[in-house]
């Protein structure tokens, strides 16, 4: 029995020890397709509750590799002891470890209540599970299954319609599929009469991957025909700005001439200048000299800038408070919108609990007060100049949307803007906190599924990287190495169709969660049979 339980801990560590090579830097997406069976096996003959501990061990040690660069964003950047940063990192991935956790004692409820067939409804708990996560305690939906497979564009076009967790379906559904087939291989090495084929599993697993297959060669094949009749020209800016001085009042001046340098470097060639998030190391709205410095430059590269500043405002009690915002300046000095970060980073720009029951802690991120969310998604809209060449689009101006840093790891959340008429999509940012860490990656892999399941281009301005440019169907046109001072420029082309993920946001997954509850009801009301069979009388 004690060889029995080793030798489930060695296989779910097994899953756990995988499940970071499926991801960034390492990008071993093909990983995921088999990192899961030591854990599906491991769960053979297992009771819930030892099933339960199982997956969770399996998260905390995945998290663990996945979320490491916690500890260098603490101990470099937020200047918390090493010692506490590794206990904050062991609470995290032990919270995390919950979900896998969960899942696994659902993989062994669902073989109890359907024996057999119990099996096939494993993927919708996953994604349930994984919806859960990214709106859970403010959302962490950071490396969800899915993602590791970014690169495989033929298989993901159909996140349009499922996001991202279509494909974290389709992975859990494989590793199920090799799992249920070595629990029938096995028993041939022990003589024993194997158990039935589980053939229709197989069967389902291989027609979902074909299906997925069939219909991204399909989107790929079309997609020089699909609406991309307009293009727009931008320009991103990464200055490379050190998090240690980037607040630095004595280093402002610098800061501003390595954003004219870069900016000069880009010439007339871009239709929209971008810059990172909080790209001003201080509040805009309140720098004169500065604001004319941008205007200046604007009307040199004969394009609008949007840029990242704080925003400076009062509650009605006149205590201060900051938004994150993102500004278009147009080439007259106009300000022709404002965006305000909707999703805040929590324990980085607020507190959660502050008042209550977190009163000790103080944020990570350095800045004067507390961070706001703001109200809700807003488009921008300009006249491209180059569109005064390009009859197919007239003189309209053209709409975008800009998620701000961590907002862009919300599914439904960049999906509001697509619906909202945005045309491309941009996302600013500042990974500095990082370091030279997995994270920038990770976070830059994210994007590609959002332009896959609204089909836009996304262009990303980057403090230290990574920069680039992504086309409406996830294929990566120009990613910048981290720590450069860089500006490029690329083309990229404007949508005005929408996909039924732009539309219907996470119906897939609401539908898993659906399935999930009518089990749940249905194993309910099957125990109490018995119950109510044995008080009935005769």
């Amino acid at each position: 029995m004690e060889q029995v339980r080793s030798r489930q801990i060695l296989l779910a560590c097994a899953s756990g020890l995988l499940l970071p090579f499926c991801f960034p830097k390492f990008d071993l997406g093909l990983l995921a397709w088999i990192a899961l069976i030591p854990l599906h096996l491991a769960l053979d003959q297992c009771s819930r509750r030892r099933a339960f501990w199982l997956g969770w061990l399996t998260g905390l040690v995945g998290f663990t590799g996945i979320m490491a660069w916690v500890v260098t964003a603490m101990t470099t950047y937020g200047k918390v002891p090493e010692l506490v940063s590794y206990a904050i990192l062991l609470l995290l991935t032990t919270y995390l470890g919950l979900y896998v956790g969960l899942y696994s004692l659902a993989v062994v409820w669902l073989r109890e209540l359907i024996p057999r067939y119990g099996i096939f409804f494993a993927p919708c708990f996953w994604v349930a599970l994984e919806l859960f996560r990214t709106h859970l305690l403010s959302g962490l939906p950071w490396c969800l299954l899915g993602y590791s497979q970014y690169r495989e564009l033929d298989l993901i076009q159909v996140a349009d319609h499922t996001g991202v967790y279509g494909i974290s379906y389709l992975i859990i559904l494989v590793n199920v599929a090799f799992a249920e087939l070595f629990l029938w291989i096995m028993p041939f090495f022990r003589g024993c009469h194997p158990v039935k084929l589980p053939w229709e599993l197989l069967t389902t697993a291989a027609a979902c991957m074909l299906l997925s297959w069939f219909y991204s060669s399909a989107v790929l094949s079309d997609r020089d025909r699909q609406s991309l009749k307009t293009f727009i020209t931008v320009g991103v800016v990464q200055p490379n700005i050190d998090q240690a001085v980037k607040w630095d009042a004595s280093f402002r001046d610098e800061t501003m001439r390595r954003f004219d340098r870069l900016t000069a470097q880009l010439g007339t060639n871009a239709d929209l200048v971008v810059w990172p998030e909080a790209a001003t190391p201080f509040i805009l709205e309140r720098e004169k000299e500065y604001q004319l410095q941008l205007i200046a430059w604007a009307e040199r590269a004969q394009a609008p800038i949007l840029l990242g500043s704080p925003a400076l405002r009062f509650y009605p009690d006149r205590r201060p408070y900051l938004l994150n915002s993102a500004y278009l300046l147009g080439t007259d000095g106009i300000v022709l919108g404002r965006y305000d970060k909707q999703h805040l980073v929590p324990f980085g720009e607020y507190i959660p609990l502050k008042s209550s029951l977190l009163f000790f802690l103080d944020k990570l991120v350095e800045g004067i007060g507390d961070f706001e969310a703001g109200p809700g998604p807003t488009t921008f809209s300009f006249s491209p100049k180059s569109w005064n060449t390009q009859r197919s689009s007239g003189s309209r101006p053209v709409k975008f949307g800009v998620a701000i840093c961590y907002e862009v790891i919300f599914p439904d959340l960049v999906r509001q803007f697509a619906a909202n008429g945005a045309e491309f999509l941009v996302t600013i940012t500042n990974d500095g906190w990082f370091g030279p860490s997995s994270a920038p990656a990770q976070h830059f892999a994210m994007v590609v599924f959002r332009s896959v399941e609204n089909h836009l281009a996304f262009a990303r301005a980057a403090n230290t990287g990574i920069s680039g440019f992504i086309d409406p169907f996830g294929q990566i046109i120009d990613a910048t190495p981290i720590f450069v001072e860089q500006a490029s420029y690329t083309t990229i082309p404007t949508r005005q169709a929408r996909t039924f993920y732009s539309y219907y946001g996470d119906v897939f997954a609401h539908a898993c969660v659906i399935i999930c509850a009518l089990l749940c009801l249905f194993g309910y009301f099957r125990t109490k049979e018995p119950a109510l069979t044995a008080i009935t009388p005769a």
